[in-house]
């Protein structure tokens, strides 16, 4: 693949000029993310003990079951909040880059749910819906910042709508009434959604003071301070509770 170096068009005296100029390109590209530092961390959930909330399904019962477990707020064992989306708030503008984020995002509907119930996608991207149930679904969400949209979904037909300004959109199936996801459009690559434990990673971003905001959907928003080293890992752990 290095083959194109040794052979340069025009003059042989200007090769190594150009390699170096091929090298120092990519060495700038790279630089900043190899720079970057890390902030790992983990949102935790700081109320009291909650109860298994059981939703009954009273339609479609041979695909979606006969109840679901509610899914606005779902903690591990450790306490962690699962779905919540961390990003940089107003970062500076030169971090302002484009968003290396994938710019086009699978959310599927399996055995009556939103799969996975919250997606990042950034601004301009697309998301596909995907309906894997053998069953008639819809996908309805009312934006304020990007168009509204209510689309009948039969089995095995892949949607895809384009979200191009930011903002979180609540997506939902009015056939299923306890159907719920989300779609958080992004104006910056610096987003992440906690897993099943509450963990998130933010990667490659340069040393400075800031400020750290934690969206969730039935906990609201949290943010917190966070000062970046020029290299190695920041260790963070956010508390969310009930307001």
């Amino acid at each position: 693949m290095w083959r194109w170096l040794a052979y340069p068009i025009g003059s042989k005296g200007d090769c190594p000029v150009r390699i170096l100029a091929w090298v120092t390109a990519w060495f700038i590209m790279t630089a900043s993310v190899a720079w970057g530092g890390t902030i790992k961390g983990t949102v935790k959930f700081s109320g009291g003990a909650l109860g298994q909330k059981k939703l009954p399904v009273t339609i479609d019962q041979y695909v979606c079951g006969k109840e679901k477990e509610a899914q606005e707020l779902i903690l591990s064992p450790e306490r962690g909040i699962r779905n919540a989306v961390v990003s940089l708030l107003n970062p500076p503008p030169s971090l302002m880059r484009e968003a290396s984020l994938s710019s086009e995002i699978q959310m599927d509907q399996k055995q009556c749910d939103f799969v996975p119930r919250v997606v990042v996608v950034p601004v301009g991207g697309t998301v596909q819906f995907i309906n894997s149930d053998r069953l008639l679904h819809n996908v309805k969400s009312v934006g304020k910042e990007n168009p509204s949209f209510n689309r009948a979904q039969p089995h095995a037909r892949a949607i895809a709508i384009v979200f191009k300004k930011p903002e979180i959109l609540r997506v939902d199936c009015d056939l299923h009434s306890w159907m719920r996801g989300w779609v958080v459009v992004a104006d910056h690559s610096f987003y992440s959604v906690t897993n099943d434990r509450g963990e998130f990673i933010l990667d490659g971003v340069p040393s400075g003071k800031y400020t750290l905001q934690i969206w969730q959907e039935s906990l609201g928003t949290v943010t917190t301070e966070v000062t970046v080293g020029d290299k190695g890992t920041t260790p963070l752990t956010v508390e969310m509770g009930k307001k």
